[in-house]
């Protein structure tokens, strides 16, 4: 099994070049189920969770092909409604295939989905939702038994924001006879790449990005070629990077509008953030100030980079407060963090008091998930001596070849076989 060595004390300074969005891809790529045809998605990354998804897609009978990043799927010859366990107990996003196989085949049968660690990320949202548009649904050893000779337009109200339950409903919805409301939407920039893919295809979807969308049902859609956006989370790990080295780093094919958040914390912790078009530059600090967070939902902090600022706050002059809310079990990462001699207490385990100390050590640690890969590589940037991550098949699933990207601004981080 691979293991990751960081040899820490390197300022990292340079270009870097943005991957497309592991988020957007996925639901994105299950959407060509929709479509008789072939569609083209460019700017696809080369990861784990999407060789996953490649897989599921034909195992159901679609037909695949990769060059590089464009990646070309041809559901025309899509012939079953069954998503075995084998295949989609990799990943949570497995369950978005529900949708648009019981629109398609007018039936489906899908595993009850896997993923990490970090929470019970249940999928009844999903379900109550496809249920409102008059699917019969029943759980049956471990699998999802969808069926419904038509679909047909509702009023859903989310109880809680799920960006997962979003994408399922808008896809499914497409194909529904008459008008769909999802009230309490995700507004994440990834809905909205999905919403303008949709749209693309023919559907017609209006308030993506809002906490209020319309889909108004079509009878068919058709085939496409897009890009998929750049990856946020990525580009605000390359950002955090930055900062906690006092490197200097450009971040190149990002989208700056998707990293408000990131942004204005970076900048509260003494980073010099420069926003251009489609570019941004960080310039970090030997200063780092402590700065406090809180995740909530887009446009506010992402969850999804609680963890890499902890790492960066370990090392800030003074303490402090990290609030989260969207998931439970995401600070696993913390214990990973003090044996690096950071000095972190936690207090009903969802916030954390992080003081900030002189200096990391290196040390051997273990990957939780993917973020939490992701900020022990941070860590191990700044910390004495070398730090060797294990398990970083979590790595492996939202970050594309990062160790060479971290190589190309100068870091030392090596993949080796464990």
């Amino acid at each position: 099994m691979d293991i990751i060595a960081v040899e820490g004390g390197r300022r990292l300074s340079g270009n870097v070049r943005i991957s497309g969005s592991k988020n957007a891809a996925l639901p994105i790529l299950v959407s060509s189920l929709l479509v008789d045809g072939t569609c083209v998605f460019n700017n696809v990354p080369d990861l784990m969770d999407i060789r996953s998804i490649k897989l599921l897609l034909e195992d159901l009978g679609a037909r695949v092909e990769t060059q590089g990043s464009s990646v070309s799927i041809d559901a025309t010859g899509v012939n079953k409604f069954e998503a075995s366990y084998d295949l989609v107990r990799k990943m949570r996003a497995s369950i978005l295939v529900l949708g648009p196989i019981l629109a398609r085949q007018k039936k489906a049968r899908v595993s009850l989905p896997g993923g990490c660690a970090i929470g019970a990320r249940p999928i009844n949202l999903h379900l109550k939702g496809i249920a409102a548009l008059g699917a019969d649904i029943t759980l049956e050893h471990g699998y999802v038994e969808a069926s419904a000779e038509k679909l047909t337009g509702a009023d859903i109200y989310f109880d809680i924001v799920s960006v997962g339950a979003t994408e399922s409903l808008m896809m499914t919805a497409a194909l529904a006879e008459g008008v769909t409301l999802l009230r309490n939407a995700a507004r994440e920039p990834e809905i909205t790449a999905l919403a303008d893919v949709l749209n693309s295809m023919g559907a017609k979807i209006e308030g993506a990005g809002t906490p209020e969308i319309k889909i108004t049902g079509v009878s068919r859609l058709n085939p496409v070629t897009v890009s998929i956006i750049p990856d946020r989370i990525e580009a605000g790990t390359f950002m955090v990077a930055a900062a906690m080295t006092a490197g200097d780093v450009t971040l190149t094919d990002c989208e700056p509008e998707h990293l408000g958040a990131v942004i204005h914390k970076l900048k509260l912790s003494g980073s010099r953030v420069d926003v251009l078009d489609k570019s941004i530059r960080v310039v970090g600090t030997t200063d780092i100030q402590a700065i406090d967070i809180r995740t909530v939902p887009y446009p506010g902090f992402p969850t999804d980079m609680q963890a890499q600022f902890m790492a960066m706050l370990t090392v800030a002059k003074g303490t402090s407060v990290i609030r989260e809310t969207i998931f439970e079990n995401r600070f696993i990462h913390v214990s990973e963090l003090k044996r690096m001699g950071a000095d972190i207490t936690l207090e009903g385990g969802n916030v954390a008091t992080v003081k900030g100390v002189p200096h990391l050590s290196g040390a051997p640690v273990m990957a939780s998930d993917l973020r939490a890969s992701a900020s022990l590589i941070l860590a191990g940037l700044v910390a004495e001596g070398e730090t060797v991550v294990n398990r970083v098949y979590h790595l492996d699933r939202g970050y594309e070849s990062i160790e060479k990207k971290f190589e190309g601004l100068g870091g030392v981080v090596l993949r080796k076989k464990g």
